[in-house]
């Protein structure tokens, strides 16, 4: 007995060679009975530490108490009171490095699944219809919100909450930010799940307006000066990719990771659309993030040998644990220690191949991880027809550029403190937009801080 309780109820995934061939997701999540046995694993700690690890703070231990009683209802509740997306969170969240971190069951066994359950309730409330209502209130001051990611629509939540009419202006043509176009459906489904958490976030009274380029459609001074906008949040992302810089990278056939996800999932050129996408039969997947495994994953869907080139070891591999473990159940290569030198290009302009250069790990560079160091004579060639770089990304310059007085630094990040306060007296910023790209969640805490910040600022006019 004592040992089923420090061992977490396992949860149920499609099989990994069926998988390879689709676009389904891949966790099956908890059933009602699995959630329940897997709830009273939680020791309902006085001094949680696993809320002190959650970026927006939900009450865990109260939500996971009140699955033990099948009180579900309760439980959305609960974690509505402090996020507007848990069937998101719930997926793609980082929690082994969060609240799951610091849980006291994973000193001797595992720590609880406090992702998987709060999926579990998350997607009990949208089955059984339970949504969050309006406000009963109106303040009369007007909020402008820059982008319909996570922390936007984060931020958008927790302003309607509090009575202020909120606007969200989109550039691209669905709402959802990197949820629609950068995460693939096979993590995260769009419809069942990233357009219901959007939907909740307009029955608050949020209103989201697509298509609307700021920095070119209309600036931030003018949304304020003459559409009456009392304070802005630009929660607008990282969404300009980073390349190596090596010969052959303007080649046909190579790719930012972003445009290559944004055609899968958000133009749905897997689907057969009129936004195809080149379908590479050997696939080079340049990075080890969440996205590299993300771009490389969606490759092998789409029918092609993948490899991912490394440059640091397995150890270093950023991207979640359960990611490289799902990218190598399902087939992907992984050649770690190895970096690319140069882009090989055939007679007509396409990739014909990738030379790489094996390494080694010498001392600790800034970021406290061991610096790659090339091995002389190393060389060799892969032979593919497909790179895609996977190297992170900056925020666009488009915003900054166009709004006068709003300070960036020198990797074009929007400058702003704790609270979310710019250069700028009644603009905000925060998320990618501020810290370059970072996590889902991480992005909804920066949106929920500034919130608090636009709604104290609010008070003041």
């Amino acid at each position: 007995m004592a040992k089923k309780r420090m061992d977490r109820v396992p949860v149920r995934e499609q099989d990994p060679k069926a998988r390879a061939t689709n676009f389904e997701e891949v966790c099956y999540g908890y059933n009602e009975a699995e959630a329940v046995e897997e709830a009273n694993r939680c020791l309902n700690c006085k001094k949680p530490r696993c809320v002190a690890g959650c970026p927006v703070s939900i009450d865990i231990p109260g939500f996971i108490h009140e699955v033990t009683e099948k009180n579900y209802q309760k439980a959305f509740e609960i974690i509505q009171e402090s996020s507007l997306l848990p069937a998101v969170c719930g997926r793609v969240c980082p929690q082994e490095s969060q609240c799951e971190g610091p849980c006291v069951m994973g000193i001797k066994g595992d720590a609880v699944a406090i992702g998987k359950l709060e999926r579990f309730v998350a997607d009990w409330a949208r089955e059984n219809n339970i949504v969050p209502e309006k406000p009963g209130f109106v303040s009369g001051k007007k909020v402008a919100i820059i982008g319909s990611g996570p922390a936007g629509l984060t931020c958008a939540a927790e302003l309607a909450k509090k009575g202020h009419d909120v606007t969200i202006f989109e550039a691209l043509h669905e709402a959802g930010g990197v949820l629609v176009y950068g995460i693939p459906e096979f993590r995260l489904p769009k419809e069942a799940v990233v357009a219901a958490e959007v939907e909740n976030v307009k029955r608050l009274g949020v209103k989201i307006e697509t298509d609307v380029v700021i920095g070119k459609a209309t600036t931030i001074d003018e949304l304020m000066d003459e559409e009456g906008f009392d304070a802005v949040f630009i929660g607008s992302g990282a969404g300009l990719p980073r390349f190596m810089g090596i010969p052959g990278e303007t080649a046909n056939g190579v790719f930012s990771a972003n445009e290559y996800l944004t055609r899968n999932n958000l133009m749905k050129a897997f689907k057969g659309y009129d936004t195809p996408i080149h379908r590479g039969k050997k696939v080079a997947v340049i990075g080890g993030g969440n996205v590299a495994m993300d771009a490389a994953r969606s490759a092998l869907r789409l029918g092609a040998d993948t490899y991912i080139v490394y440059r640091r070891s397995e150890a270093e591999l950023p991207a979640r644990a359960e990611e490289v473990h799902h990218a190598k159940e399902e087939g992907i290569e992984f050649h770690l220690l190895t970096n690319p030198k140069a882009i090989l290009v055939n007679e007509d302009g396409w990739v014909k191949g990738l030379r790489v250069i094996k390494m080694k790990l010498g001392e600790p560079d800034e970021s406290g991880r061991r610096r790659p160091i090339e091995i002389p004579g190393s060389e060799y060639d892969l032979e593919v027809d497909t790179v895609i770089m996977a190297l992170g990304t900056s925020p666009n310059p488009l915003i900054s550029s166009t709004t006068e007085g709003l300070d960036t630094n020198r990797w074009q990040c929007i400058v702003a403190d704790e609270n979310g306060q710019t250069s700028r007296k009644g603009i905000f910023a925060g998320g990618d937009a501020v810290s370059g790209a970072a996590t889902v969640i991480l992005a909804m805490g920066a949106g929920k801080d500034a919130a608090a910040a636009i709604n104290d600022y609010l008070n003041t006019l």
